[in-house]
């Protein structure tokens, strides 16, 4: 079998069996980009009043339990914590896919929202999906094949590419040779 045989069928098998998983990755992967420009992604980061935590830890979690809504009780509600000392605030992730920004000098509550970026991001990767299995399982291999995908198309463009320069070639050499009475 020719190589460029091989390798268009190597393309084409490849690209019916990681269709669906690429177009989850890339649809994501979309959401993604735009994360800082969409508050239905990701809420918009707010400012506080100073720019040293002048509030402690304890202050912090006071504030977020006492949104009734959100249902904290104690840490184990939350998931993480990212303090943004140049924009005077502290964004507080909640296990529940809600954020809520205090302000590092007030303890005030700054913004309440919801938080769909890292539901975005786990689907992207497809530990949404069925945890580790179909991280390492599906979308692994669907992104080991588009790594082939692009070497085989990169072979095949050059390949083309490469024929038809010689025949140019070839056929201005051709002609050159021929005298026209």
């Amino acid at each position: 079998m020719k190589r460029n045989v091989l390798m268009r069928k190597i393309h084409y098998w490849i690209t019916a069996f990681i269709a669906l998983p690429l177009l989850v990755i890339i649809g994501s992967g979309l959401l993604l980009q735009l994360k800082k420009h969409s508050d239905w992604v990701q809420p918009p980061e707010q400012r506080g009043t100073g720019t040293r935590p002048a509030v402690s830890i304890e202050q912090i979690l006071a504030s977020v339990s006492q949104i009734e809504n959100l249902n904290v009780t104690s840490w184990e509600d939350v998931n993480s914590l990212d303090v943004r000392p140049g924009k005077g605030m502290v964004k507080v992730r909640l296990h529940s896919g809600w954020e809520v920004q205090v302000d590092l000098g007030t303890g005030g509550v700054l913004q309440t929202a919801y938080r769909r970026s890292d539901l975005i991001e786990s689907i992207h990767d497809g530990s949404f999906f069925a945890g580790d299995i179909s991280k390492l399982v599906i979308f692994l291999p669907a992104g080991l094949c588009l790594f082939i995908m692009f070497i085989t198309g990169v072979w095949l463009f050059w390949a083309r590419t490469s024929n038809r320069l010689h025949r140019k070639k070839s056929s201005a050499i051709n002609t050159a040779g021929k005298r026209t009475v």
